[in-house]
C-alpha cells in the first residue's frame, strides 16, 4: 500500500496511513485488492482514522468483487467510482508480457499477431489478439474530501504510471522545474487516472479496425471460401463486450459528473470546478468515441457477412445459369436420339445413305438457334459484360 501526500508543490510518501489529513493538500492511498482482503476491518479503521470517514459495508464488498460493472455511487460524506479497465492480460496472471491494452507484445511471441495466423497445435486460424483479449478489472476510487483512496488488482500499468511520476517529484529538489503540474485535488487526480484508462481503449481502435477489414477481405476473396465461422462470432461477441462497457463507463461518468456539479451548487464558480468539468467531458467524450467505433464495427462486420451471402448466391446463381443452359441445349438433341432409336421397321431417313449426316446436321441446327436465341435474350453474358 502507498501514501502520497500531495500538496500545491510538493509530494511526500509514506508506508503508514497517517492519524489526520493535513491541512494543506490531500491524501492517496493506494492498496490492492490482496492487502484489503486480508484485514478488510483493520484497513477500513485505519482509512476511517486517517480521513474521518467510515466506509460502508455494501461499498467495501463491492470494492473488493472482481467481477463488478462500472458504476458510481454516492453519500453524504463521500462518492465512489467502479471503473473496469483493461487487464494486463487475458488471464490476469501479471506476467508482464502483455500490455494494458491486452495485445501480446510482439518480444514474447516475435512478430505481432495478424489475421492469418495459425495455431501450431490444431492448425486453425486464431482469434485475433485485439479482440481475444478484452478482458477488464475493475478499479474502485473512494472520494472524500482531502483524500483519494483506490483499490484495485495487483498490476496496473495506470496506477503504476501515476505513483512513478509522483515518485518524481518526491526525488527532485523543490526548487526544480517541473514537467508536469501536481494534482490540485482529489478530484483532479481520479480524472486524470480514468482518463489514462479510457485512452488505452483509444488505443484499440486501430488494431480493431486493421483487424476487421482483413476479416471483410477474407469473406468477400472468391478464391478463398469462408470457414472461420466460429472465430468470426467470437470475434462480434467482444465487440458487444466492448459496447456494454463503454455504454456502463459513460452512465458512471455521468452520474459523477452529476455528482461534481450538485457538490458545488450553490458554491461559486470557480476555475477549478470549471477544469474539473471540462476534464469529466472529455473523457465523457473519449468513451463515446470507442462506443461509436464498436458500434460501427459491429455494423460493418454484419454488412460483411450479409455481403458475402450474396455473393455467394450470385455465384451460385451464375453456376445453375450455366447448367440450366447446358441442360436446354441437350433437351432437343435427347429428343431427337429417341426418336431414332425406336424400333420401327419404316422410318424416314432410316435406309437413307445420307440418314446419319442428316440427323447430325440438324443436331447441329438446333444447338446453333438455340444459342443464338440465348445470346438475344442476354441468357449467356459474361459477368465482365454484366459488370460493364
Amino acid at each position: 500500500m502507498d501514501i502520497f501526500l500531495i500538496s500545491e508543490n510538493q509530494v511526500k510518501q509514506s508506508n503508514e496511513i497517517p492519524d489526520a489529513i493535513p491541512l494543506k493538500g490531500f491524501l492517496w492511498i493506494d492498496a490492492t485488492h490482496e492487502e484489503v482482503a486480508a484485514d478488510p476491518e483493520a484497513w477500513r479503521n485505519a482509512i476511517t482514522q486517517a480521513t474521518g470517514t467510515q466506509i460502508y459495508d455494501p461499498h467495501m464488498t463491492d470494492a473488493l468483487n472482481p467481477n463488478h460493472p462500472s458504476y458510481f455511487d454516492s453519500t453524504q460524506d463521500y462518492g465512489m467510482v467502479v471503473f473496469r479497465k483493461l487487464m494486463l492480460n487475458g488471464s490476469g496472471n501479471g506476467n508482464g508480457n502483455v500490455s494494458d491494452t491486452g495485445v501480446q507484445s510482439a518480444s514474447t511471441k516475435g512478430d505481432a499477431p495478424t489475421a492469418d495466423a495459425t495455431d501450431t497445435d490444431t492448425g486453425k486460424r486464431r482469434i485475433p489478439a485485439a479482440l481475444s483479449k478484452l478482458a477488464t478489472q475493475p478499479v474502485t476510487f473512494l472520494i472524500m474530501d482531502h483524500a483519494l483512496i483506490t483499490v484495485h488488482e495487483r498490476y496496473s500499468r495506470t496506477i503504476d504510471a501515476a505513483r512513478t511520476r509522483l515518485l518524481d517529484h518526491c526525488n527532485k529538489p523543490e526548487k526544480a522545474p517541473h514537467p508536469t503540474r501536481l494534482p490540485a485535488s482529489p478530484e483532479d487526480l481520479l480524472l486524470r487516472l480514468i482518463n489514462a484508462m479510457v485512452d488505452q481503449y483509444l488505443d484499440l481502435r486501430q488494431p480493431l479496425t486493421t483487424q476487421l477489414d482483413r476479416w471483410q477481405r477474407a469473406l468477400l476473396d472468391p478464391r478463398r471460401p469462408f470457414k472461420d465461422w466460429m472465430a468470426l462470432l467470437d470475434a462480434r461477441i467482444e465487440l458487444r463486450k466492448l459496447e456494454n462497457l463503454c455504454e456502463e463507463q459513460h452512465d458512471a461518468m455521468q452520474e459523477l459528473r452529476d455528482y461534481f456539479v450538485d457538490l458545488n451548487d450553490g458554491i461559486e464558480i470557480s476555475r477549478a470546478n470549471d477544469l474539473l468539468l471540462v476534464r469529466i467531458n472529455d473523457v465523457m467524450e473519449h468513451i463515446t468515441r470507442v462506443l461509436n467505433h464498436a458500434r460501427r464495427l459491429e455494423s460493418s462486420i454484419e454488412s460483411a457477412v450479409q455481403i458475402h451471402f450474396s455473393a455467394v448466391a450470385h455465384r451460385t446463381n451464375e453456376i445453375m445459369r450455366t447448367l440450366t443452359v447446358i441442360t436446354a441445349l441437350f433437351m432437343p438433341l435427347t429428343l431427337i436420339t429417341g426418336i431414332f432409336g425406336m424400333n420401327f421397321e419404316v422410318m424416314p431417313l432410316l435406309k437413307n445413305a445420307l440418314g446419319f449426316w442428316l440427323t447430325i446436321g440438324s443436331m447441329a441446327l438446333v444447338i446453333v438457334v438455340m444459342l443464338v436465341f440465348f445470346q438475344r435474350r442476354r441468357y449467356l453474358e459474361s459477368q465482365a459484360l454484366d459488370r460493364r
